[in-house]
């Protein structure tokens, strides 16, 4: 049975998307099935793989509906090994929809279930609030990885999402621990990013993982997603290419699978 991993924070523009879609990519060239989960309205990580949102029929949205399958909603991508659940503006609606449902918190993770073990690793990228599809990918998962960017309202909110990751433990009675804490947009030149990242340490310390790799503030990775591709299918021998790779490999190492 594979992982899914929800990559989460509530603050926008902290490399969620750009984590989760080259995290996935990483994992994938390493020869691990890998389905990525967009649920994010905005549909970003669909995008990302040079997926066009406004012609797509079925989604993720579809699916959680009813309108089809989970199989027929998950597509291929140009990477091999890697596969999509994609998203469009049409999922800005699921919450009006599954608040309809008695059991509306598990939507997503019933509808995971029948595809779960095909994939070595499920990760759920999730829009930068806390509602309801938060709530749905936090009990579809089975761990959390939060990216924070080296800024100086890096550490702002964070309570909150704790909170709302606790709260989903304690009431809906389903843990979700948190896997890693990785930095993004980290420039080590700059006293600000040295500044975030001892910050960071100090925040967790002795309480949850933080990857050792951190996410540098990358043209490239920037670039990438206006030709619908991963960075790492864009420029591999780029610094945010390199990063995520060895990111991918410090997860795998986590997991005892290398």
């Amino acid at each position: 049975m594979g992982e899914t991993i929800a990559v989460m924070n509530q603050k926008g523009g902290c490399g969620k998307t750009t984590t989760v879609v080259n995290l996935a990519t990483s994992l994938a060239a390493m020869g691990k099935a890998v389905l990525v989960v967009d649920m994010d309205p905005q549909a970003n990580a669909t995008t990302s793989f040079g997926i066009n949102k406004t012609e797509i029929k079925k989604t993720v949205y579809t699916a959680l509906v009813n309108e089809c399958s989970v199989q027929k909603a998950t597509i291929p991508t140009r990477i091999e090994n890697l596969f999509l659940l994609p998203s469009n503006i049409d999922l800005s609606g699921i919450e009006v929809e599954l608040s309809k449902e008695d059991n509306y918190h598990i939507a997503l993770k019933k509808l995971l279930e029948p595809i779960k073990g095909i994939f070595d690793y499920i990760i759920i990228d999730l829009p930068p609030s806390l509602g309801i599809i938060t709530i749905n990918s936090l009990i579809a998962a089975d761990s959390v990885i939060i990216p924070i960017q080296a800024e100086y309202f890096a550490l702002e909110g964070l309570a909150d999402l704790m909170n709302t990751i606790n709260l989903v433990e304690t009431r809906l009675r389903s843990p979700t621990p948190i896997k890693g804490i990785v930095l993004t947009l980290y420039d080590a030149r700059t006293r600000l990013g040295r500044e975030v990242y001892g910050e960071l340490k100090n925040y967790f310390k002795g309480k949850e993982y933080i990857f050792k790799t951190v996410i540098p503030r990358n043209i490239r990775l920037a670039e990438a997603p206006s030709y619908g591709k991963p960075c790492i299918a864009y420029d591999p021998e780029s610094k945010g290419s390199i990063a995520y790779l060895k990111m991918a490999r410090e997860l795998l190492k986590l997991d005892g699978e290398i």
